[in-house]
Order: structure tokens, then sequence, then C-alpha cells
């Protein structure tokens, strides 16, 4: 299994979203990439996001950002892992 141009491209848009803080939003503008506006929209589709535009995430949202985020970091190329 792979991930599809549509699944990056909403990944790319959570991980932009601020976890420090659930007062702060984000907004894809009518002038961004299509991609970008696309994806967007199918999270909000989804539940993730509160507007068609980006706005706030939703509680199962903020857990897909958490997650998205997490894994970015996991991949990173400096990242060490502790064995237990």
């Amino acid at each position: 299994m792979q991930y599809t141009k549509d699944q990056m491209a909403e990944l790319d848009i959570l991980i932009h979203y601020s976890l420090d803080s659930t007062q702060q939003g984000l907004k894809v503008h009518s002038d961004a990439a299509e991609d970008k506006i696309d994806a967007v929209e199918r999270l909000f589709d989804k539940g993730l996001v509160t507007q068609v535009d980006g706005g706030y995430l939703t509680d199962l949202g903020r857990k897909a950002a958490e997650h998205a985020q997490a894994l970015i970091l996991m991949l990173a190329p400096h990242h060490h892992s502790v064995a237990s």
C-alpha cells in the first residue's frame, strides 16, 4: 500500500497546523495551489477541520495532525529511537 497523492496533500496541510494552541487556525486562500485547496476541502468533508478553507482542527483533526506531525519527526534523518 502506498500513500496517494491526495493523502500526501492532506498530510501536508495537517503538518502546518500548530498543536500549541486550539485557538490557532489555518486558512488556505483561493489563490493557493489547487492541490492545497482540494486537500483542505477533503479534510473538511472528513470532519477534520471546521471550515472548507481550513479554520480550526476538530477533535478528530487534532488527533490526525498529532499523528502526522509525530510521523514527520520519526522519519526525520536525525531521529534516534531508543530500544526498550
